[in-house]
């Protein structure tokens, strides 16, 4: 189970980092961590995620995240892998779902998973 919930103000996004956080660290069972669009006008309109069991649902369900804007995410689980892969989709000329290049990231460590024009990381 999954929960992704868009935040609009910074301090939102630093208030989620700083209380819960800590949590992330070592499990590999329920994390937080923090999406942030930072490109300059591309628009992120899937999320999904790999386990090594296949890739998830679309974790982006109600809204989009246009550039400047932020979505919380946290894991719910009884156990997983701390290494996840992860592909964002972004809004194409069409309205079409343009698939980025997989990325794997270890959610017990991330904190934060940047989302820049020609770079994606997490610290």
């Amino acid at each position: 189970m999954r929960n992704l919930m868009k935040t609009a103000g910074l301090s939102a996004a630093i208030i989620l980092t700083t209380s819960l956080g800590a949590l992330a660290q070592g499990t590999g069972s329920e994390g937080y961590f923090t999406i942030y669009n930072n490109t300059e006008g591309n628009v992120v309109v899937s999320f999904y995620t790999n386990d090594g069991s296949g890739w998830s649902d679309n974790w982006l369900t109600t809204d989009a995240l246009a550039p400047g804007e932020n979505a919380a995410a946290e894991f719910h689980a009884d156990s997983g892998s701390c290494d996840q892969t992860f592909q964002v989709g972004w809004l194409g000329d069409d309205n079409s779902e343009v698939l980025d290049e997989p990325v794997t990231i270890d959610i017990c460590e991330a904190s934060n998973v940047y989302l820049d024009d020609n770079e994606i990381y997490f610290d």
